[in-house]
């Protein structure tokens, strides 16, 4: 049996749940989600407990149910607290700000870098060398850091570029240390 699978998905007071079907929809105060389970899981709400359950032991359905179980939790935490990521600029001139809800980025290059975010995703610029992206649904808030970042990745040599918050750059010596 899946540890994370067996495991209940508590449900808060801001949250409610609909299902129809096998479908889920989990809305809060940061918005609503939506979940399509696959035939093999079922769910079973019982006052502020999810609890999903295994049809038969097949290995598909015995790798759904912890993915499942996971989702579902994210959502319940997404629409009540959301998700966020820290992203620094380092380099000199590197900086960025908003403008008509979209982020301009000034990295280096001979032009600004425009991205304009999903519906969903909020962007906070505190200081030109930060960026905080929020939003209710945690793949989301990861692929535009991940999309953000990959405009100028960290460099080996200097750690210039757009890194994650905690992010640890291995550094390379230069040519110096050939000699």
């Amino acid at each position: 049996m899946s540890r994370i699978g067996k495991k209940p998905v508590i449900i808060t007071d801001k949250v409610k749940i609909n299902q129809k079907d096998r479908n889920l929809e989990v809305s809060g105060p940061n918005g609503s989600l939506k979940l399509d389970l696959k035939e093999g899981i079922n769910v079973n709400i019982t006052g502020n407990e999810i609890l999903l359950t295994r049809e038969n032991e097949t290995k598909k359905v015995r790798a759904l149910h912890g993915l499942y179980r996971s989702l579902l939790q994210n959502m319940v935490t997404g629409v009540s607290e959301g998700f966020s990521k820290k992203l620094e600029l380092v380099g000199i001139g590197y900086r960025a700000e908003i403008k008509d809800k979209n982020l301009v980025l000034m990295l280096g290059f001979s032009h600004p870098t425009i991205f304009c975010p999903p519906d969903d995703i909020k962007l906070e610029v505190p200081n030109p060398n930060t960026i905080i992206i929020k939003g209710a649904n945690k793949e989301l808030v990861g692929l535009v850091a991940a999309k953000i970042r990959s405009f100028r990745q960290p460099e080996p040599y200097k750690g210039k570029g757009i890194k994650y918050e905690n992010e640890y750059i291995r550094r390379k010596a230069g040519k110096t240390a050939a000699k």
